[in-house]
């Protein structure tokens, strides 16, 4: 089933009478279920993409449908209701409010979706249990790891039970081991709910965990692949080395 259909969408920024095109003519489709990196170096477009995905943004032209509906021409008040029934974001930095349990922090989203007291506090300690940290559930962040505070962020991601979790640059403010533990709780929730994760990044090792991998440069998809050698369990994390891509197909 198709998630995500986008169609020819360009986006250009006006400084004054300079025009800059961030997106240039982009053809792109996901399927419910799929693990998909998008990679790119600074400039690339990758962030404008991740915010038109996300919906945090809308394109100049060109359609975007997700989830059967059309959000290219949606409003501001349209495009938040559509961001926090259907996404769940991870950010680098967390982005927890530091006097807030991290019980409290997971149940946000869905005080902002309107659910009742009592079923956000189950639905956020259920995700807690979700990314092992269902004994944290009082600790406020300045009483975490970065590891543990990058899961509290994504239990946060999970809570309203998203169609896709969005990831920006979900590791590059942890070292390589706590990295890869987060790497391997996407795999896992990948695994076991099938949930479509995008992640957004400039490292390659991080593309690697990914079951497809599209490169964007210069505002156009440059090559989507199929990545045959993503596994769930064994893929390396070097963060900040370099190594070299595994053997990779095109996608269908």
């Amino acid at each position: 089933m198709t998630l995500i259909d986008i169609r020819n969408m360009t986006k250009v920024y006006r400084m004054g009478d300079n025009e800059f095109k961030a997106l240039d003519s982009v053809d792109l489709q996901i399927n419910q279920g799929e693990y998909v990196a998008i990679i790119g170096p600074s400039g690339s477009g990758k962030s404008t993409l991740m915010n038109m995905l996300g919906c945090l943004d809308v394109p100049t032209s060109g359609t975007y449908v997700l989830n059967d509906q059309d959000v290219s021409k949606m409003n501001e008040t349209q495009l938040a209701k559509a961001r926090n029934k259907n996404i769940g974001f991870i950010f680098q930095r967390y982005n927890l409010m530091g006097r807030t349990s991290a019980l409290r922090n997971v149940e946000l989203p869905a005080r902002y979706a309107g659910m009742g007291s009592r079923e956000r506090t189950k639905q956020a300690r259920e995700a807690l249990n979700a990314v092992g940290l269902s004994d944290k559930i009082n600790n406020k962040p300045g009483e975490l790891s970065g590891g543990q505070q990058q899961r509290v962020a994504i239990a946060r991601a999970l809570v309203n039970n998203p169609s896709i979790l969005l990831a920006d640059e979900p590791t590059g403010a942890l070292d390589s081991k706590t990295g890869k533990e987060v790497l391997d709780l996407f795999e896992q929730l990948h695994r076991e709910r099938g949930i479509t994760i995008i992640v957004v990044t400039h490292d390659p090792t991080i593309a690697r965990r990914a079951r497809r991998i599209i490169s964007i440069k210069d505002g156009h998809i440059e090559s989507d692949i199929a990545n045959v050698s993503a596994n769930a369990t064994g893929a390396p994390h070097l963060n900040g080395a370099a190594v070299a891509m595994p053997e990779l197909v095109p996608a269908h």
